[in-house]
């Protein structure tokens, strides 16, 4: 496993020196930040050694303590002595006031307190569920030195923010093994996560063994399912980790597996096979035959038997009305009943289903399709259409709980999922236009690779004393604040906001009414064009539920959706970002300092790495080794430091203009060894603020140099083997413009550097070969791009 020399360097520092808190969040290895933290003056450490002991008085831990005592084992490199039964003096010891069961509920306590002094740990929680939490912090902060293996003394007292914590996996687009699933499970309660959404069951595979409906599995699974006693253990593991697990089965839409194996059950009569591409299909059960509610009915009861929780999940979202709509004896139930349209069809529908899951002690969770007035409020929507859908639920007494901004199938930013507040956010009056104001708006359309064009305008304000600030208008949405401002020249700007399409970043140029350029999602150029308006456009305003309703948003959860992730690359696309989200649902609001949480982020990667289990790491290195065979790693691992997978939906796009948006597509792209962003890029853009900053800063400009000089040297390898595995053959030109931006990078560097100038000329010929370099190519796009376009703008003009 190869780990960037400046980890190394920050794993040493976290090692030798605990800095004060520094409010909100401090530097210490942990994530999520804790509610609060205090260090002693003096600071100082607990000592450890392989004589360690773990002692728990208060509640029966089952082999928890084995557990842990494996972790330290792993983390420290020690092999340890034996601990007696009831260790006298413990070194860790753990109170637990209350025992409960061991199953966790919605509302188990995970509050805990826990102190580091000279003497040794004391861990204290009102439950297990508490000292499981309180345990992970306690791990985390166990470091290796110089000298030897210490805990800094510490006091800590932390409670979630949010109950519901979690963390949904598609096991239905691609099956993932019992294995997979369960280390995934220690990954979420090293984060604190305490939920598994299991996604069981969609159009391209049913996944879960029905012992009523055998033919689901036999027929529509591929031979890849979970039996009972395999989704029992699953829920015994999760049990024993403080996690809920709540199973997930999609009615009435998203249902070709169920087409396949009982076709009397849908709305249109077949035939049907299984269902290979991606995308919203249309098979869905007809609501009006009594053998559809038999269905429905018996698998609430299989699931119940094996799923605890008192929630399960309906799915409801993205139903296809067609077959309902060509449907004569549907239609003729619609009129009897007075149902207007189809979605006041799938609200009568869900209002059966509820009663179904309540019949069987289980509340309902649901997409924001579901959300209709003529259902109860002990349900709960799960929003996958963002702040304002989840703000009008919550105003209208339904609990809730976001998932938009939360999508890790999506290759985005870590620092964008960590901006993505849960509570809907009000705009401060940044729309507010004053007499001493002066406004210009803008439309613009944004072309996309599938589907509509993005539409709508914004509007940027120029105050005398204070400077521009400005909102965006997408059609159909709320309005937005934009972020960071800047004229690069005296028509081109660019601004940054967060969008549901990831963090977008606008380049425009706005000459003579009419605008160009481009607009970032995430790494991904789309063209983009538009004009000036007459007028500043009326807009809608986000929806910000009250004080008190704003309790109704109980949490939110991870989604990592399976259509672009198999087995073999499942940690990657998950960790380590999933411990940036859960830090958004346990840590206070304020806790929200980007840099902080990077440095932080990246002493947790490494830590999950050796004290989880977790197999980021490693994943890439097989990969990558798949890929260079007998060459070595190496050669990919220093071009992946350059290189992103493209951001937002821009892969399954891609996929689907080239016909290849379905289940038996490769996933052995180097595309899909790589972390979703580059930690190395995220470096270079610090130096390049530094030497901007200072352009005498000699250790910035060394730093930039060294490293260009790095790829540079590693091209001759890396062509090579793009000529020798045909898997890598495509990414020959995007290895070619590494070298060119390599080279570019160093002369930037050093115009900047010395404060020099470059001609007209030059500066055309180097802004078309970054142009080029930014394109999007076998699936990923050069990160480096965006670095040297701020040297290049950072050049002074002959």
């Amino acid at each position: 496993m190869v780990f960037p020399r400046r980890l190394v360097l920050l794993l040493c520092s976290l090692m030798t020196a605990y800095p004060a808190l520094a409010a909100p969040a401090g530097d210490l290895p942990l994530m999520p930040w804790p509610q609060k933290v205090e260090r002693p003056a003096g600071q100082g450490e607990l000592v450890l050694n392989n004589a360690v002991t773990i002692a728990v008085r208060g509640d029966d831990m089952g082999d928890a303590v084995e557990r842990w005592r494996e972790r330290i084992a792993r983390q420290t490199g020690w092999v340890l002595k034996p601990q007696p039964a009831q260790p006298g003096a413990p070194t860790i010891s753990i109170v637990i006031k209350q025992k409960v069961a061991a199953v966790p509920q919605a509302d188990s306590d995970e509050r805990y307190q826990l102190s580091v002094t000279s003497d040794g740990v004391k861990l204290t929680a009102n439950t297990r569920f508490g000292a499981m939490r309180g345990m992970e912090t306690l791990l985390q902060l166990i470091q290796n030195g110089p000298r030897h293996t210490a805990i800094p003394l510490v006091s800590i007292e932390d409670v979630p923010r949010f109950p519901w914590r979690g963390l949904l996996l598609d096991s239905a687009r691609h099956f993932m093994p019992l294995p997979d699933i369960l280390r995934q499970l220690d990954g979420m309660a090293a984060a604190k996560l305490n939920v598994f959404h299991w996604h069981l069951t969609d159009d391209q595979g049913w996944r879960f063994a029905s012992a009523r409906y055998p033919k689901l599995q036999q027929h529509a699974s591929d031979g890849q399912f979970y039996t009972a006693e395999q989704m029992r253990e699953v829920v015994r593991y999760a049990a024993a980790r403080g996690i809920r697990v709540v199973p997930e089965i999609d009615l009435p839409g998203h249902a070709s597996a169920i087409a396949v194996a009982y076709p009397e059950l849908m709305s249109a009569p077949g035939p049907y096979e299984m269902e290979r591409r991606w995308g919203v299909l249309k098979p869905v059960l007809d609501p009006t035959k009594e053998a559809t509610w038999t269905f429905i009915d018996a698998l609430v009861g299989e699931l119940v038997a094996i799923f605890p929780d008192g929630y399960l999940h309906i799915g409801g979202d993205e139903v296809d009305d067609s077959q309902w709509k060509a449907n004569p004896a549907i239609q003729n139930v619609m009129k009897a009943k007075g149902l207007a349209d189809s979605h006041a069809l799938q609200a009568w529908f869900n209002q059966r289903v509820e009663k179904i899951l309540e019949k069987h002690q289980r509340r309902m969770v649901g997409w924001d399709e579901i959300f209709h007035p003529d259902l109860p409020k002990s349900i709960l929507i799960q929003s996958w259409q963002g702040q304002d859908a989840l703000g009008n639920i919550a105003s209208q007494g339904y609990k809730g709980i976001l998932s938009t901004g939360f999508y890790l199938d999506q290759p985005q930013s870590t620092a964008y999922h960590y901006r993505n507040e849960v509570l809907p956010q009000g705009l401060h009056d940044v729309d507010v236009i004053a007499a001493d104001d002066s406004a210009q708006s803008w439309a613009f359309t944004l072309p996309r690779l599938k589907g509509s064009p993005v539409e709508g305008s914004f509007t940027l304000i120029n105050h005398p004393q204070h400077g521009w600030r400005g909102f965006i208008d997408f059609n159909g949405k709320s309005r937005r604040a934009l972020h960071d401002i800047q004229w690069l020249s005296d028509t081109q700007l660019t601004f940054r906001v967060d969008t549901w399409m990831g963090d977008t970043q606008a380049v425009f140029t706005l000459n003579d009414r009419q605008l160009s350029g481009y607009t970032l999602l995430g790494n991904a150029r789309y063209p983009t064009t538009g004009s000036k308006l007459d007028a500043v456009p009326a807009g809608r305003a986000p929806v910000v539920p009250s004080i008190a309703q704003s309790s109704n948003i109980i949490g939110g959860e991870a989604a990592l959706w399976a259509e672009n992730v198999v087995a073999p690359v499942l940690d990657i696309k998950l960790w380590p970002r999933a411990f940036a989200v859960a830090e958004r649902l346990w840590s206070a609001q304020d806790v929200n300092d980007v840099s902080n949480m990077y440095q932080r982020l990246e002493a947790i990667d490494s830590w999950s790495t050796v004290s989880v289990g977790l197999r980021q790491h490693t994943q890439q290195v097989e990969q990558f080794t798949r890929l260079g065979g007998s060459r070595g790693v190496l050669p990919l691992q220093i071009l992946a430091q350059a290189i992103e997978p493209a951001q937002y939906y821009t892969r399954q796009h891609l996929k689907f203009q080239a016909g290849n948006y379905h289940q038996f597509e490769p996933l052995n792209r180097f595309a899909d060894a790589l972390p979703a962003e580059s930690e190395e890029v995220r470096q270079i853009n610090g130096w390049v603020s530094a030497l901007i900053a200072d352009p005498e800063s000699s250790e910035s400009a060394g730093a930039l140099r060294h490293v260009f000089s790095r790829w540079q040297h590693n091209v001759p390898d890396v062509l090579a083997l793009t000529s020798e595995n045909y898997q890598l053959a495509a990414l020959k030109p995007v290895v070619q413009d590494v070298e060119t931006l390599a080279g570019l990078g160093i002369r930037l560097v050093d115009v900047v550097a010395r404060q020099g100038t470059l001609n007209p000329d030059e500066r055309a010929v180097i802004q078309k070969q970054l142009d080029s370099a930014a394109l999007t190519r076998d699936e990923v796009v050069i990160a480096a791009v965006t670095p040297l376009q701020r040297l290049l703008n950072a050049t002074v003009a002959e």
